[in-house]
């Protein structure tokens, strides 16, 4: 646990910091940026350590992002900084990786990140205090200002395989469901970590545990959080240009019903439905569902590949919470079937009712 603790071996650099014009910045390509997430002990540190010291040949700049969960995020994003120091230190390492704490605006230091002339390869964001990454995610995906200059690459959360089950059964049958869950619900890629203290047989158990909550996660297995990289940098996990890992992921869920889980906690949805549907009446659904909370369903993500009627082109839906796109992403090809596949990653999800709304949606 003692290295859990320890900040990034590091020196400081110069305050002054060289930044684009803006001419160069309207040129530069968009930076990834990749929200790490866990428990306190589970290795999030181990995993920025490993990345800052690794010889990599990629310049990585890594935050420590230190909002409390009761400052409220959506208000520390808006800060301007008063009462102290955007960025409290940047600190340059050996190999050419930058890491800076913030304890303000995310916003404003991720625009003075890619607003530097050494050009970035990918951006870290460690949360510390967060137990929920939606908010962060929302702003990153979406958000207006910084749409063109940094993008969401994945979000990564990092589990301890010795506890984790402990922390799943913590309070499993109540209404209100520990951090574990919602961290494993949102992630893109979950690092299992430590699994040198348990068995084999426990390895996979657990595994399927993680795939029960969120069978759309990338499962990682580690010890000390030593990982390919490529597992969890440019995965594109929020590009709707990227859609040939969904089209996979979606095609081994379609037989997942809850009739294979006994658990009605958070967990892992997909339904299908052979007719084209009617793109307004969808958006209309969905906001029934995310943003009404008409049946009751707390929706934490939701991903689909759509056949919109009138439409040769294959629509993708993403969501994370309240915010969702939908937008065309390829040509549907002939021999293709298309169908109407979404999952949905909740608590209380009600396989019937969705199932009788998206039939609706036909036109």
């Amino acid at each position: 646990m003692a290295d859990e603790e320890e900040p990034p071996m590091a020196v400081q650099i110069q305050p002054d910091i060289p930044t684009l014009s803006a001419e160069e910045s309207s040129e530069a390509v968009s930076v990834g940026v990749t929200v790490i997430t866990g428990y306190l002990g589970a290795g999030k540190s181990t995993l920025v350590n490993y990345i800052l010291n690794g010889k990599h040949g990629k310049k990585i700049a890594v935050i420590l992002n230190e909002f409390g969960e009761e400052i409220g995020v959506e208000r520390a994003m808006i800060n301007e900084g008063e009462g102290g120091a955007l960025v409290e230190e940047w600190v340059e390492l050996a190999n050419g990786c930058i890491c800076c704490t913030v304890k303000h605006s995310l916003v404003q230091a991720l625009e003075q990140l890619v607003q530097r002339k050494d050009r970035l390869d990918h951006i870290l964001l460690e949360t510390t205090g967060l137990a929920n990454p939606a908010p962060l995610a929302s702003i990153l995906w979406l958000d207006d200002q910084l749409e063109s200059e940094v993008k969401l690459d994945c979000i990564v959360t990092v589990v301890d395989a010795k506890n984790l089950r402990f922390q799943l059964n913590e309070r499993r049958d109540s209404s209100s469901f520990p951090e574990a869950f919602n961290q494993i619900a949102f992630a893109d890629t979950v690092i299992m970590n430590k699994v040198d203290l348990i068995s084999q047989e426990e390895s996979d158990e657990l595994e399927k545990e993680i795939h029960s909550i969120n069978s759309l996660a990338n499962v990682i297995r580690s010890v000390r959080c030593q990982v390919d990289l490529s597992n969890i940098l440019d995965c594109q996990a929020y590009d709707s240009t990227h859609v040939s890992r969904l089209e996979s992921l979606l095609e081994a869920n379609k037989s997942l019903t809850t009739t294979d889980l006994h658990d009605s906690g958070v967990r892992t949805l997909c339904i299908s439905e052979p007719q084209p549907i009617n793109l307004d009446k969808v958006r209309l659904w969905l906001e029934e569902i995310l943003w009404d909370k008409k049946l009751d369903m707390d929706v934490y993500r939701c991903k689909a590949v759509l056949n919109i009627q009138n439409s040769d082109q294959m629509h993708i839906l993403q969501a994370v919470k309240e915010i969702y796109e939908i937008v065309p992403a390829r040509k549907w090809s002939e021999e293709e079937n298309r169908v109407n596949k979404i999952v949905f990653i909740g608590h209380k999800l009600d396989e019937e009712a969705l199932k009788t709304g998206l039939r609706e949606c036909r036109p």
